[in-house]
């Protein structure tokens, strides 16, 4: 379960304002990637808090309304269909979660999930493997990001009923693969993906 023994020992190498930044949606097929980052009081405790995929969506709705209202501080932010096209998946990850970190009223270092530091990072920072699992700051911006994601493929589900993203949030499951070939892509598609589902080389 995460604690907050990361964001402590920054704290006692002089940081002030740490936060926890942890991304969304880079493995699906269609759809922004997303990231948040959120600076929590010290041994604020939240219940159930985990790493997003391993609690159910129920859960993760109502403890996003949990950080939302307990964080010092927290943002939200995206890298577009048209810069993971452009840039690659990584990079347009790093956007985003550049976005959400310079989205902060006052941050000093950034506790980061993964093993890669993000370029063009304007504080300092460590990586955590796993951190969504080990560090409450990374689990909570873990449960925004999974969750604002989420909503925002419910709404194109209302745009695009044809592909069902309701079901699948925009992930390479059978049934999106199968709408897909159907009726081919949409412009929230994210074609460097789907080169083996439609064929090309």
């Amino acid at each position: 379960m995460p604690d907050y023994s990361f964001e402590q020992a920054a704290k006692t190498s002089g940081f002030k304002y740490v936060c926890g930044v942890d991304e969304a949606g880079r493995g699906p097929l269609a759809g922004p990637v997303c990231a948040a980052a959120v600076i929590l009081p010290e041994n604020l405790e939240i219940e159930g808090l985990n790493d997003s995929k391993k609690i159910s969506e129920k859960k993760r709705e109502a403890l996003f309304d949990v950080i939302v209202e307990k964080a010092i501080d927290y943002h939200i932010a995206f890298g577009s269909v048209e810069e993971i096209e452009e840039h690659n998946i990584l990079n347009a990850t790093y956007f985003a979660m550049n976005r959400a970190i310079n989205g902060l009223k006052q941050v000093d270092f950034a506790l980061i999930d993964g093993n890669r530091i993000p370029t063009d990072i304007k504080v300092q920072c460590a990586t955590i493997v796993k951190g969504d699992s080990k560090s409450m700051s990374i689990a909570a911006a873990s449960i925004l990001a999974k969750v604002t994601r989420d909503r925002l493929l419910l709404e194109y589900d209302k745009k695009y009923p044809l592909y069902e993203f309701k079901k699948h949030k925009g992930y390479g499951t059978k049934l999106h693969t199968d709408r897909i070939i159907q009726h081919g892509p949409c412009e929230i598609h994210r074609l460097s993906f789907l080169k083996n589902i439609l064929g090309e080389k």
